[in-house]
């Protein structure tokens, strides 16, 4: 299903380039994880990823997966939301806490 609802092939995820709302490049679907009891998309499974993005957090053969309630549009491109201020936000409340006051 797409974010607004309407059926789709789950396989025509794949292959689908991830971008944030802001525009920023995440990464490639590489999979789907589903809940076959409630025959619903729980998360994809990127790679291809965003090598600043993900700097430090995954290794350049890793993947990341991100939940699917953070899917805000699926079309020629799937839009996820708050992703990158989530990790800018993590990198920020790590900086403060290890620098002295």
């Amino acid at each position: 299903m797409t974010a607004d609802g309407a059926p789709q092939e789950i396989t025509s995820l794949v292959g689908r380039e991830v971008y944030s709302n802001n525009g920023v490049f995440v990464g490639e679907v590489e999979d789907v994880r589903l809940n076959l009891g409630e025959e619903a998309v729980t998360g994809i499974a990127l790679g291809e990823l965003n090598e600043e993005l993900f700097a430090g957090r995954v290794g350049p053969t890793e993947g990341v997966m991100v939940p699917y309630r953070w899917v805000r549009a699926v079309g020629d491109v799937i839009l996820v939301n708050d992703l990158v201020e989530r990790l800018r936000d993590d990198d920020e409340e790590a900086e403060s806490a290890t620098q002295p006051t």
